[in-house]
């Protein structure tokens, strides 16, 4: 499957299930592998991923590309990962938040 990466620019990401993504905003390079690694997709369903968040899909789940970007994998849904609240050991003062 040979495309110049300009043209992956713009086109619309289908799931396997015919969900849209969202559309290709950038393209991530393997300058060293010489080949294309990814595909970032800025603004995203939100019924796919928690708040619309960005993502870069592994160009290895790509199947094909023609007037759009077709899937063969894709994750149900996609939620952000939050680390647990750490809280302040007794002799250390919680952190001060900048001025606005």
């Amino acid at each position: 499957m040979l495309v110049e990466i300009t043209e992956l620019l713009g086109r619309q990401v289908y799931t396997p299930e015919g969900r849209l993504l969202g559309e290709v905003e950038n393209v991530v390079v393997d300058v060293e592998g010489a080949k294309v690694d990814g595909l970032y997709v800025d603004e995203t369903n939100p019924l796919l991923v928690d708040e619309s968040k960005p993502v870069n899909v592994p160009y290895r789940w790509v199947t094909a590309v023609n007037d759009v970007v077709l899937l063969k994998f894709f994750p149900k849904r996609v939620s952000l990962k939050r680390a647990p609240a750490k809280a302040p050991l007794r002799h250390e003062a919680p952190a001060e938040l900048p001025a606005r």
